[in-house]
């Protein structure tokens, strides 16, 4: 298979399998604003690993981080941004266009 006539071009940010893991769930919810805690028990991540993931989508404009402090305690949640939808739907139409690519290649 000639990879130059799929036209790969994936979002190197949202490919890492943590980052889309995170754009996927936030994308999913029906809540705006998901508890960093959430996040992170639903994905099954440490919170370091999280905390650096949330930074590189942040950085790319992906999602929002919103810190507050609440009965003297700071609480941390992320919520998806228009761009970081955006983005995530045009992976996701990439991906279905090489999966369809390939299923076509290897039917019977």
């Amino acid at each position: 298979m000639d990879r130059s006539k799929l036209n790969i071009s994936f979002d190197k940010i949202i490919h890492e399998r943590v980052r889309l893991l995170i754009l996927s769930y936030l994308a999913s919810s029906t809540e705006k604003r998901i508890p960093f805690n959430e996040i992170k028990d639903s994905l099954e991540l440490t919170a370091g690993n999280l905390s650096v993931q949330l930074k590189n989508l942040e950085e790319a404009g992906y999602i929002k981080i919103h810190k507050k402090i609440k009965e003297n305690k700071p609480e941390t949640s992320v919520s998806l941004t228009p761009d970081g939808l955006a983005g995530l739907m045009e992976y996701l139409q990439q991906m279905e266009g090489l999966i369809s690519k390939v299923k076509t290649l290897h039917e019977d």
